[in-house]
């Protein structure tokens, strides 16, 4: 899995299966000692792509949440202008 000049980024799905068929062969024996320590690191690029895609999915989703919660709290009715709290029992 060489990145070239014309080779886009795997998407996680991708990356997470290439990943699962690249433990699959190693626990069943079927990779050569030659070509054990290629798949390893090609396993950790592929670790490391998914925790960036991880993380910017993470980032993402707060920016998202926080503009909505910006949204609903501009949404809100004003509070009055006496001062007074209608929900304080005095």
């Amino acid at each position: 899995m060489s990145k070239g000049k014309g080779d886009k980024e795997p998407t996680y799905g991708e990356a997470a299966a290439r990943l699962e068929d690249i433990l699959s062969r190693i626990e069943e024996g079927q990779v050569d000692i030659d070509e054990l320590s290629g798949l390893v690191a090609e396993a950790a690029r592929l670790v490391a792509l998914c925790r960036g895609k991880i993380q910017a999915a993470e980032i993402q989703v707060k920016t998202i949440t926080e503009q909505l919660e910006r949204d609903v709290q501009s949404d809100e009715p004003p509070p009055d202008d006496d001062g007074v709290d209608e929900n304080i029992r005095y």
